[in-house]
């Protein structure tokens, strides 16, 4: 069976029509992947699929080329729903199906808070094929939009479905659970993914066909992964040598706190590097402002938490730092996922304190292996030292400075003047919403 699949190399042997073959190759999509491979042909013959691969491996393509394929064979309104933990990612993914399915007419609508709710009623109102959302914002329309419903659903699709299972969305996914057919076909696709059955067995799945094509918590062969054990208070300066060793790179910091994405990105600009930003705090405006300035390589360094590190599709990232190790092993393989991705390499270098210790034995031993360590020499690393003691003073001045300003305007993010300069909007006045 295995060499069988092995054999298929074309969108064409997998079942795909001719009219979504031309979407694929205007994409530059030449072969399917591992799990395009498994997954596509199951879909196709209409199963429930739970799918596990590696971040990166084209798990959009897996389930949107199917859906598209039974949206021409019975077209209609609100076909189908795929719902992802974060805004960032609900975008890109409308974005993938509104490329894939450009020729065929498919509308989609995004449906994320931080959004005005009236442009999203205007686009529902046009009876959109496929409705991409968050859970919290979709049951807001789904009570407050007239004459919006998925009575109809054919599809449901869960994006990063461990996150959705669990009890952050655990309410918002029940509700809508009950305000859909029971009768329809639900993916769910993640890197990562639960054993608990019963949490599966409340997405209500039907004999769901499981592939693997990754062990259960693994990272890709093109990724190589270092560690650095630090002293706590010379932190800072391990990040800046790392990112002044690799000055070329494009890098992703990740830190467990959206005061720390500002507090770091106003360190390094102060040290003249290219760094931004994004974080649950910003509004959606400027988050997204912040990821395209990130993905045009206008800025080279993107400072983030975890609301970067679930399924976005950045062109091109060299490296991911670990600034803060996650206290959830799982959420390391969802941030080093950023980089080697669709078989390019990546470097992803996790910065350990004292502190963090017992995290980071955690995540050696979910991905079943000791990481070398990154060579540096100490007495070269506090070379730094005073430059970015001085840094991080300026930063936490600029930081008062804009804390009393709030106070006095009522509104504003913290270090707000030096974001909205990055963001292209010197005049400190409100960013515009980027349009889709």
């Amino acid at each position: 069976m295995a060499e069988e699949k092995e054999e298929v190399k074309t969108f064409k042997e997998l079942g795909i029509c001719e009219q979504l073959l031309e979407a694929c190759e205007t994409l530059g999509w030449k072969n399917p992947t591992k799990i395009q491979v498994e997954a596509i042909p199951h879909a196709l013959e209409g199963k429930d699929m739970i799918g596990l691969a590696q971040t990166g491996s084209g798990k959009t393509g897996a389930f949107a080329l199917p859906i598209l394929q039974a949206l021409l064979d019975s077209p209609q309104a609100f076909f189908t729903c795929v719902l992802s933990p974060t805004r960032e990612l609900a975008i890109q993914i409308a974005e993938q199906f509104e490329a894939l399915g450009c020729g065929i007419g498919v509308r989609c609508a995004v449906l994320v808070g931080g959004v005005d709710m009236v442009q999203q009623a205007i686009a529902l109102a046009k009876r959109p094929h496929i409705v991409v959302g968050t859970p919290g914002r979709l049951l807001d329309h789904l009570s407050n939009t007239k004459g919006f419903s998925l009575r109809m659903l054919k599809y449901l699709v869960l994006d990063e479905a461990d996150r959705l299972l669990n009890e952050d969305f655990e309410k918002s996914i029940d509700e809508i659970l009950n305000a859909i057919p029971r009768e329809r076909r639900t993916y769910l696709f993640s890197a990562t993914m639960t054993k608990k059955v019963k949490k599966l067995q409340r997405a209500c799945l039907r004999n769901p066909v499981k592939i693997e094509a990754a062990s259960k918590y693994s990272t890709v062969d093109t990724l190589k992964q270092q560690y650095r054990f630090v002293p706590a208070k010379y932190k800072d300066c391990y990040l800046v040598y790392v990112l002044t060793v690799m000055a070329e790179s494009t890098t992703m910091v990740f830190t467990r706190t959206c005061d720390s994405t500002q507090v770091l990105s106003l360190i390094l600009r102060n040290l003249g590097l290219r760094a931004i930003p994004i974080s649950g705090q910003m509004s959606q405006s400027k988050r997204l402002g912040a990821l395209n300035k990130f993905k045009a390589r206008e800025c080279n360094i993107l400072i983030c938490t975890d609301v970067a590190s679930r399924g976005l599709d950045i062109p091109a990232v060299d490296m991911v730092i670990n600034y803060d190790i996650p206290s959830s092993s799982k959420d390391y393989i969802h941030r080093v996922g950023r980089t080697a991705r669709a078989g390019r390499s990546g470097v992803a270098i996790s910065l350990v304190n004292q502190y963090e210790l017992e995290w980071y034995i955690q995540i050696e031993k979910l991905i079943g292996k000791k990481l070398p360590e990154f060579p540096a020499q100490e007495e070269e690393v506090l070379l730094l030292l005073e430059r970015v003691t001085e840094a991080k003073r300026i930063s936490q001045m600029k930081i008062k400075e804009g804390g009393s300003k709030r106070r006095r305007k009522a509104g504003g993010d913290d270090g707000e003047e030096e974001i909205e300069r990055y963001l292209g909007n010197k005049n400190g006045k409100k960013s515009k919403k980027l349009k889709r």
